[in-house]
């Protein structure tokens, strides 16, 4: 029997986008179980605390099926993704790439985490084109500033922004 194949979806979810979620999706067709990782990353100066990205991350995949979601874990990690990625014993590191920009950042990191263990692989799916454009960082400054985010994420995370700025 085939051992089974777990991969790594790395990010700080800040928050997750219809894009995340698309990958997500993408990437169950390529794994057997799908570990996402969700990035401590304070340097990034997250809008959402470590528990709420979580929350977030777990309340878009509920959507998902329940033979999907199954396969997979929400996880919470910090220091280098390649020791994480060890950790949870994936073999598989998935990022999603929606520009050139991306890529140039992407295959470095991808180069790296390459020479410090060879035998886990990077993949990237590119975004569709209905998702190419879509940041996190975007929507936290179109939600920020009171415009309409709800096409570029889920309801509930519409409804997080809108609180999260109605505070501030």
């Amino acid at each position: 029997m085939a051992s089974e194949r777990i991969g790594v979806y790395p990010g700080t979810f800040d928050p997750t986008t219809s894009g995340h979620l698309e990958v997500m999706r993408r990437s169950l067709r390529l794994v057997d179980r799908l570990v996402i990782g969700c990035a401590i990353n304070i340097g990034k100066g997250p809008l959402f605390s470590l528990e709420e990205r979580m929350e977030i991350v777990g309340e878009d995949i509920a959507d998902f099926p329940a033979e999907d979601r199954q396969r997979i874990r929400v996880v919470p990690f910090e220091g280098l993704l390649i020791h994480f990625v060890r950790e949870v014993g994936a073999s598989v590191i998935i990022r999603g790439l929606r520009a050139v920009s991306d890529f140039e950042y992407e295959i470095q990191m991808a180069n790296m985490n390459a020479r410090m263990e060879p035998e886990i692989e990077t993949i990237f799916l590119m975004a569709s084109d209905r998702h190419q454009f879509i940041a996190s960082s975007l929507v936290k400054d179109i939600a920020r500033l009171g415009g309409d985010t709800s096409q570029f994420v889920s309801k509930r995370v519409f409804e997080r922004l809108k609180a999260k700025f109605a505070k501030a």
